[in-house]
Order: C-alpha cells, then sequence, then structure tokens
C-alpha cells in the first residue's frame, strides 16, 4: 500500500503544530503503511474520523475500522535524502498505540506527540481512497517544547530535552506525517549538561550550544514530568509513566468510558476551582455584598497568585454539591466524558459581554508614573543640556501625562480579552502628537509585568509598524515568526515569502482549540500604512480575530478616527469590532504639564539651586500656539527644546521673546519657503497628490488619478483669473517635472516601471505631509484650508 500525500487542508486545527508535506511527501516514496494486525472494531463513520480535506459520502454511509498498530515497510533509498527519518531504512517499523513519534510539522524541529488512535475509513470517494481502499489515519496527543509556549510567561527553569504534556490538544492525521520513534520518559536527565534544573536560560543556550555531536540516541530522548494549560500557563506535576498506563488499560474498547477514537482516556484530569456565593456564607461573613464569591479554603490551590508555577494536583475532577448553590468556574478542567466542551468566548459574545459588564466596575486600573526611560546619571550635568536631552522627542516617558483615562481604557481592553481567552479588535486613533504609542507601549510593558508575575494569562507579543517594513504584505511574515515560536535572535529571520506566510496564518487561526493555546496581542502601528488599494493585509487581520478559538488580539493604532468610514471598504469595516478609543488633541493646560513634568524630571539629581531653563510664560505661550494649530505634544517639545538650544550659551532663562523667534523660524523652514515659491499648479498638483493619499489610504498615487483631481481641484481653488483654461495633459506633465527636479515629488522608477504606462506610473510625495498641509493653507486662505482639512 503506498500512502498517497495529503493536500492542503481546507481547515486547520487552531493551537496545534501545522502538519505540511516537507519531509513527510518523500516517504511516499520509499515507504508502504499496511495494517499489522487484526480489525478491534468497527463503527459508521463520523466527522472527526476524517482528514481536513475529506468529506462524508451522505449517499454511501462509509465505516470506519480501528487498528492496535500499523506496520511501515521501508525500500531502500539512497543517502543523499534529507528526509528527518532515525534509524536504518531497511529495517520495517512498528507504529502502535501509545508510542511517542517524531511528526512533521511547518516548524524546523518536528513535532512530538502520542499515538492514542488508529484507523482506517472505507466508503470513501475514488479519489480519497488508495490501492487497499483505506488511508492510515491516526490521533496524535500533543506535547509541547517549551519553545512553543507563550513567550511572555512567568519564568520556570527546564532542563534539556524537556517537554510537557498538553491537557487535552489532539489531532487526526495522515500516518505519512509521522517521521520515526522516540522516546518519552518520566524520569529527568542526570547527565553532567542537564542535571540542574536552576540553570540560566542564557547558561542553558551555551551548554546546548556547545552540545554539537549529541548521539541519535540522546536526541531521540525527552523528558516529560509536567502537564500544561498553555492558555492558562499553568503546569501540573504528573507521573509520565502512571499516566501512559492508566491511559492504555482504559482503552476504548472497553466502550464505558470513551467512544472509540475520541482518546478522552489520555486527558490529563485536573483540580478544579469551587467558588461560594457569599450569601450562602452570610453566617461566616455579613458585611459582603451580594453577586461576590468566596473562595473555600480546600479549593484554592490552583488559583492564581496564589501558587508557583511548579505548583499542581494530579486529581478527578470534584463536582460541586447543588446543595450549597457553589458555582463552578473551571479554567483548569478537563472536557466531559460525552465530549461536550463551553464554546470559547467570541469577541461579541453574550458570554463575553456580560464578563466586560462585570467588570466595568472594577476598581479603576492605576497607571505608572511617568518616569523616562534610561537612567538619570547618564545625562549631563549642565541644566541646559540635560533639559535638552530630556525634552528630545525620542526621551519617550513610561507613561504620558494626562492620558490616564485612555490608559485605563486601553489597558482594561486588552487585558479582557487576554483573560477572556477570545480575539478581539481595538481601534485607537487620533491625531499625530496625541500619545497613542506610547500609552499603548506602556500598556504592553505592565501587561507583560502582569505575565511575568503570574498576574494575568500568558500572551506573545509582536509589533508592527507599517514604517518599517518594505511592503504592507511582509506583515505575514512578521506574524508568522511569532505566532509560530520561531526565534528570531538565534536562528535569524524565516526564509519565507507573503503568501506562504499568509496559508500558514490562515491555517493557524482558522481551526479548532488545540496545545500552545496562548494569546497573542498584535500592534499595528501606523495603519494608514498598511492600507492597499484591495485592503487585503488590514482585513485579514481584522478578520483572524474575529474566528472561534483564534486568541488573536490586534491594536490597531491609526492617525485619524473616521479611517474606516472614509478608507475601508464595508467588509474590512464590519471585521473592525466595537473597541474603538480616541485620543483627543491635547489642549493648553495640558501641553504645560507635559513640559513641565519633563522639566521637572530633569532636575531631579542635581544638587544645589538650580535655575528654570524655561520661564512659565515661554511654556504657556508655546502651549497655547500649538493647541490652537494641532495640539501635537512632539511640536510643543520640538519648540521647548530649540529654546532652551538657543539661550544656552548664555546660560540664562529662555523667554517669551525667545520661543517666539524659534516658532518664527521654524515656520519660516526651506520646505515653507519652497511651498511658498511653487506656482499655482504646482501647489494645486501637491493639494491633489494630498487628497489622493487621503482617498486611498496609501503614500503611492497613480499618475491619472492625481491628474484627474488636479481638474477637480482647479475649479475650486483657482482664482477667477487663472480659471479660465484648463490645462493639457502635456501642460500637466511639465507641473509634474518641475516637482520631480526640486525632489518634492518621486515617480516609480525602474524596468518594470518603465513597461507600464504614463498614467498607472505611481507618484509619492517626498515632503512632510503636516508641513505641506500647514503652508498650503497659509498661502490658499480659507478654501484651501477646507478642501485639506487644516484646522
Amino acid at each position: 500500500m503506498t500512502v498517497a500525500l495529503p493536500s492542503t487542508p481546507r481547515r486547520s486545527k487552531r493551537f496545534q503544530p501545522n502538519v505540511f508535506s516537507t519531509g513527510s511527501h518523500l516517504l511516499q516514496d520509499f515507504c508502504r503503511d499496511a495494517w499489522n494486525t487484526h480489525p478491534l472494531h468497527t463503527r459508521e463513520s463520523i466527522g472527526d474520523d476524517l482528514l481536513d480535506d475529506e468529506e462524508l459520502n451522505i449517499d454511501h454511509p462509509s465505516q470506519t475500522t480501528f487498528y492496535n498498530d500499523f506496520l511501515r515497510k521501508r525500500r531502500p533509498r539512497k543517502r543523499s535524502s534529507n528526509v528527518a527519518s532515525k534509524g536504518n531504512d531497511a529495517d520495517d517499523e512498528v507504529f502502535k498505540v501509545g508510542d511517542t513519534v517524531y511528526i512533521a510539522t511547518n516548524v524546523r524541529k518536528p513535532s512530538i506527540g502520542i499515538l492514542v488512535a488508529i484507523w482506517g475509513v472505507t466508503g470513501l470517494s475514488a479519489e480519497e481512497e488508495d490501492d487497499d481502499g483505506q488511508k492510515v489515519r491516526v490521533r496524535v496527543h500533543w506535547f509541547l517544547r517549551p519553545s512553543e509556549l507563550a513567550k511572555l510567561r512567568a519564568e520556570r527553569e527546564f532542563c534539556d530535552n524537556e517537554i510537557y504534556l498538553s491537557i487535552d490538544s489532539t489531532a487526526v492525521l495522515s500516518s505519512s506525517a509521522i517521521l520515526s520513534h522516540c522516546s518519552v520518559s518520566g524520569t529527568p536527565p542526570v547527565d553532567e549538561a542537564s542535571k540542574s534544573l536552576s540553570l540560566s536560560s542564557s547558561k542553558r543556550r551555551r551548554i546546548s550550544s556547545s552540545r554539537k555531536a549529541e548521539s541519535s540516541k540522546s536526541d531521540d530522548a525527552f523528558y516529560c514530568g509536567h502537564a500544561v494549560n498553555s492558555r492558562l500557563g499553568v503546569f501540573y506535576a504528573i507521573d509520565w509513566k502512571d499516566h501512559r498506563n492508566r491511559a492504555l488499560a482504559m482503552s476504548p474498547e472497553i466502550g464505558a468510558l470513551a467512544e472509540w477514537g475520541s482518546a478522552q482516556a489520555w486527558v490529563v484530569p485536573v483540580q478544579r476551582i469551587s467558588l461560594q456565593p457569599l450569601d450562602s456564607l452570610a453566617e461566616e461573613d455579613e458585611g459582603a455584598s451580594d453577586g461576590e464569591y468566596k473562595e473555600r479554603p480546600e479549593d484554592t490551590v490552583h488559583s492564581r497568585h496564589r501558587h508557583s508555577p511548579e505548583e499542581g494536583v494530579y486529581a478527578v475532577p470534584k463536582t460541586p454539591s447543588k446543595k450549597r448553590k457553589r458555582t463552578t468556574i473551571t479554567p483548569h478542567s478537563a472536557p466531559s466524558k460525552s465530549g461536550s466542551a463551553l464554546a470559547e468566548p467570541t469577541p461579541h459574545s453574550k458570554r463575553a459581554l456580560r464578563e466586560r459588564a462585570r467588570k466595568a466596575h472594577a476598581p479603576a486600573i492605576r497607571p505608572p508614573q511617568p518616569e523616562l526611560v534610561g537612567k538619570a546619571e547618564r545625562l549631563p550635568t549642565d541644566p541646559w543640556l540635560r533639559a535638552m536631552h530630556i525634552l528630545h522627542v525620542a526621551a519617550r516617558p513610561e507613561a504620558l501625562p494626562c492620558r490616564d483615562e485612555e490608559y485605563q481604557r486601553v489597558m482594561r481592553a486588552v487585558e479582557e480579552l487576554i483573560d477572556e481567552g477570545s480575539g478581539g479588535c481595538v481601534y485607537i486613533s487620533g491625531v499625530p502628537g496625541t500619545g497613542k504609542t506610547a500609552t499603548v507601549h506602556a500598556v504592553v510593558r505592565e501587561l507583560k509585568r502582569m505575565a511575568e508575575q503570574n498576574e494575568t494569562n500568558p500572551f506573545t507579543y509582536v509589533e508592527i509598524n507599517g514604517l518599517r517594513i518594505p511592503e504592507p504584505a511582509a506583515a505575514y511574515g512578521v506574524l508568522w515568526e511569532a505566532v509560530s515560536g520561531h526565534d528570531v535572535a538565534e536562528e535569524g529571520h524565516l526564509k519565507i515569502g507573503p503568501k506562504e506566510a499568509l496559508k500558514s496564518l490562515t491555517r493557524h487561526f482558522g481551526g479548532r482549540k488545540g496545545p500552545g493555546g496562548h494569546a497573542c496581542v498584535v500592534l499595528m502601528d501606523e495603519l494608514d500604512q498598511l492600507m492597499t488599494i484591495k485592503q487585503d493585509v488590514v482585513y485579514n487581520f481584522f478578520n483572524w480575530p474575529t474566528l472561534v478559538n483564534s486568541k488573536l488580539v490586534v491594536v490597531a493604532v491609526a492617525n485619524t478616527m473616521d479611517l474606516p468610514e472614509r478608507v475601508m471598504s464595508g467588509r474590512v469595516r464590519s471585521r473592525l469590532g466595537m473597541i474603538r478609543i480616541n485620543f483627543q488633541p491635547y489642549t493648553t493646560p495640558q501641553l504645560e504639564k507635559i513640559v513641565r513634568a519633563r522639566l521637572d524630571s530633569a532636575k531631579e539629581g542635581l544638587k544645589g539651586n538650580i535655575p528654570d531653563v524655561l520661564s512659565p510664560d515661554g511654556i504657556k505661550f508655546a502651549a497655547m500656539k500649538v493647541s490652537s494649530i494641532s495640539g501635537d505634544a512632539r511640536r510643543v517639545l520640538d519648540i521647548c527644546r530649540r529654546t532652551v538650544e538657543l539661550v544656552q550659551p548664555l546660560k540664562r532663562t529662555a523667554r517669551t521673546e525667545d520661543v517666539k523667534e524659534v516658532i518664527k523660524v521654524m515656520q519660516n523652514s526651506p520646505t515653507a519657503a519652497y511651498l511658498r515659491d511653487c506656482s499655482l499648479h504646482e501647489r494645486l498638483m501637491l493639494a491633489a497628490l494630498l487628497k489622493c493619499m487621503r482617498k486611498e489610504g496609501v503614500e503611492e498615487i497613480k499618475w491619472a488619478d492625481v491628474q484627474h483631481q488636479h481638474y477637480l481641484y482647479l475649479g475650486v481653488l483657482a482664482g477667477d483669473g487663472d480659471s479660465s483654461r484648463s490645462p493639457t495633459s502635456g501642460e500637466l506633465g511639465c507641473v509634474l517635472d518641475s516637482l520631480l527636479a526640486s525632489r518634492a515629488v518621486l515617480i516609480e522608477e525602474g524596468f518594470a516601471a518603465l513597461r507600464k504606462s504614463d498614467g498607472e506610473r505611481r507618484l509619492i510625495l517626498n515632503l512632510e505631509q503636516g508641513e505641506v498641509e500647514r503652508v498650503l493653507g497659509e498661502v490658499g486662505g480659507q478654501s484651501w484650508k477646507n478642501a485639506l482639512n487644516v484646522s
């Protein structure tokens, strides 16, 4: 019997390794899998018996036959083949229920699982059957390597070749995905390199990298002493040998404990947490309010914050007594024997909404103190130089002042999505310089601390900045590196294209629950730069969190509040979700508070009577000037820093006159001088380019679209004497050549661009967008300000 290559699955199993054809597709060239024993049981086929690319035939019911093992007959092959197989190629190999095996997946190291059921299906279509009318199908119960856990979690030491048994994560695979046997033991290794479980991570890496010449036997020997609930980050001490023997004794052929092929015997039973309503314990605590719950002393063994990750109980789940009306929450419980389980909450399910309503009355989240990043002792002792360093926009504080309310809203929204175990999207908008990214970074730092202290569920974090990737589609590769557990620091970036990464992500987020079921938080900064004409990148990132069991939390940061309504299509807006937080521009008092907070922090650590480097009136004037235009905190910091730089040689306090002089110089920048000297049609073309950029949501605009918008603006923004004749296409080309010669605009170049028509070539603005809008509004008047949406 020759095992056929399984095609690309149409539905994947979430949180488990994606089985793919690298390695396994070569097995059909030198291996044949056949049954080695007589059938054990036969029943009518169900959907869970089939692979992802198979479907049941309603007209012709199929039969599922279970076996205890199967035989892999190997053929001689060349040594140059790179199939990851162990042992002698000429030897036949028997795989039976209870064996631990390597499985080919789409990560570099093969995944590890244990065979818990083996069967074949007859009665499918001819395309889905092999020579004997059957395919060897197996169900595996996954193990997890430490690298497959969430990156942000409570620190826990582990030894070499240690793996963890998942609580209940399984998958149905073709036998061609199985590479070879491996050994899993419940006895910790005692060799010199890994005998200590208290080694630091860096020391373990040095030891592992130095052991280049390990024997194949030690490579195939793993240690398992704990089971793990990867979503909650909780470990349970187990006896692997006892658990395996117990599961084999509870074999499905008994028929009383589990259905054939369901593998319920291999589920790790863990202790439940039972909570008791306070109204039933009024005699014990009369001061308690209604709706609150109190833990019983005997049930606190698994409560978060009250045990270390090493602690755990291996016990049969307890059923709470109905007489005392206890409420049971089961974050650590095994599924019921019937196979039914509570559905994971979706972002806007009734269960999730009720939980958020309950948490809405929780105590306010206390934001961190606005301390600057870095050590103050590294700054110069001169007050003026010190102030210039701290007023720089790159010296971002841990948390910005005047953003406490927004910090609490973002923190509560993201933390709830992580704790609920559901996916969701948080859309954060606001004009540039209002502290959006800085606030989100402060939230992420606090969540990292909470995850490392075991105060919240573990998660993986990845940041995607639209300005730091070459193209929007490159975001797929960045996200796949994070969710696949790839270590970029040690192994470098994955050599994977956007299309392949998109397929892997679609399979990863599109299926059922499996091992590695931790949350993933993605910060999509500069969302405006990730917009494309088809909007497929943004749609996919907003669609994945809506899938059941995705556990993907997307925090999207954009500079405009109405970006979804103005730019995004209907299908993208429908995926955006309900959590939208807008950052209002800073007011004059808020900008003053920001500058004064930084200047006060600049005095910390200095001895003696430190003079003020900037007067209060100067700070107020700069804040009033900026708040009346944009409310950009970065601009007021830049003005104050340049003012201090102006008076630093004189060693005196900067006054209002100094601030006015700096603002005047900044307004007369080379860019502003160039724009004021541009002709009417040059300014019209720049305005048309800005309009198309806002409309399309991308920076690269077709030349034909710019021409069309230029003609539309001609009758609106040009004067009566200048609009009597519309320019020809050739004359507009001369205007474009002038802008290209001054490098104000860049055009698409290269061999591929030259093959396009002139109208299809793309333009990009090479000047600061905000500066161009401001100067064009000042030169053109109110009509230009209205057209450019400049306040």
